[in-house]
């Protein structure tokens, strides 16, 4: 069954990049109505129920990672199904699900080998501002479209998405806590499970502890590392520690030094989570010989990182990138959520904030501040 007609809908828009913080006084993001188009095949709309704000989200704000204008923004969400486009089998209206930021089209040549983090049809898509369909669901007060963040475009009432982009939960399953699975947790969490080969008495560091990087301390953790977790904010080096960390450091000139010292020459695992080129060269340089550094942080296009070529060879290193947390969502988010059920993943520990609509400049401020860890948009 599917809603023939469209939508109006309040969600929060970016229309120019690069607006001067505080946002609180520059206000970039604009609550508006958009007019909401009914799914189309292989598609499906959902009721948002809350969303997290995520520093990818931030990086579009910025304008450190460029994107289409308008858009919608957000993508890290959970909510519940309230109509079906043709075609769509995997769902049914009332379902409760969780939105990943790559639709998995499952045909492709990466799809096909099971990375599907990599799926070529939904990398276009998402670089383009739609759907996986190609088209875009939703159109402001003079028609004008505005494009999707992601697939997603989270920070909205409802939202027409891909099926491919939906993992169905169980509805006991808090949604703001389930929102956390769709970024945070299956990025971090999955760089942790699925780029690095964690046994049990590994040193693992990871450098930054914003949501992904405290939920791959928790994964680390819960594989029976011996995990180091590296920020400038104290606050969140005590929640690492609550988190299963046996080991903190502040971000500063020294840290390579301290966790080479407490390693013996450099951890087997590095993970970098920041989003930039300064950190990535830290984490490879406190990474051992043949170690892995794995980074899931996307700085601006045009920085370049430079290492010293002749230690990929001569220290046989490994140095790798992984998006989405090398994950299958389909696969991953359920399996995740059954580690969180179990106890091993405390992913509620990560949410720190709940906001409404009118509060999301103030919130991007203090993401900007480094004073959240998850803020979630309840709705």
């Amino acid at each position: 069954m599917t809603n023939r007609g469209p939508t109006v809908v309040r969600a929060a828009v970016l229309r120019v990049v690069g607006a001067e913080p505080p946002y609180s006084s520059s206000r970039p993001l604009e609550i508006e109505e958009l007019e909401l188009k009914p799914p189309g095949p292989g598609e499906i709309q959902v009721r948002v129920r809350a969303a997290g704000l995520c520093h990818s989200d931030l990086s579009v704000i910025d304008g450190s990672r460029p994107r289409v204008m308008p858009m919608a923004l957000g993508h890290e969400a959970a909510g519940e199904v309230v109509a079906l486009g043709a075609d769509v089998d995997r769902f049914a209206v009332g379902d409760h699900v969780v939105l990943a930021f790559v639709p998995v089209c499952g045909r492709c040549r990466p799809c096909l080998s099971g990375r599907g983090a990599l799926c070529e049809p939904g990398a276009a898509a998402n670089a383009a501002g739609t759907l996986l369909s190609g088209e875009v669901r939703w159109h402001d007060a003079s028609r004008e479209p505005v494009y999707h963040h992601l697939g997603i475009s989270a920070f909205a009432e409802q939202i027409v998405v891909s099926d491919r982009s939906a993992i169905k939960i169980d509805s006991d399953l808090p949604f703001e806590i389930a929102a956390l699975f769709g970024c945070a947790v299956l990025t971090g969490a999955g760089a942790a499970m699925n780029a690095l080969d964690i046994h049990v008495g590994d040193s693992v560091a990871v450098f930054g502890l914003g949501g992904v990087g405290l939920a791959a301390v928790m994964a680390a953790a819960a594989a029976g590392a011996d995990v180091i977790a590296v920020d400038r904010v104290t606050d969140k080096l005590t929640l690492a520690r609550e988190l299963g960390a046996q080991h903190v450091l502040s971000a500063d000139s020294r840290v390579v030094d301290a966790i080479r010292e407490m390693t013996n020459g450099g951890a087997d695992h590095v993970l970098e989570t920041v989003g930039s080129v300064a950190v990535l060269g830290q984490a490879y340089a406190a990474t051992h010989r043949g170690g892995t550094t794995v980074t899931v942080g996307l700085p601006h296009p045009q920085e370049m990182l430079s290492i010293p070529a002749v230690s990929l060879v001569a220290e046989e290193r490994t140095l790798k990138g992984s998006y989405l947390g090398s994950s299958v969502p389909e696969r991953d988010i359920p399996k995740f959520i059954g580690q969180f059920r179990a106890g091993q993943l405390p992913v509620e520990k990560l949410l720190t904030h709940r906001i409404g609509f009118e509060e999301l400049n103030e919130a991007f401020d203090r993401l900007a501040r480094a004073e959240a860890v998850r803020q979630v948009l309840v709705l």
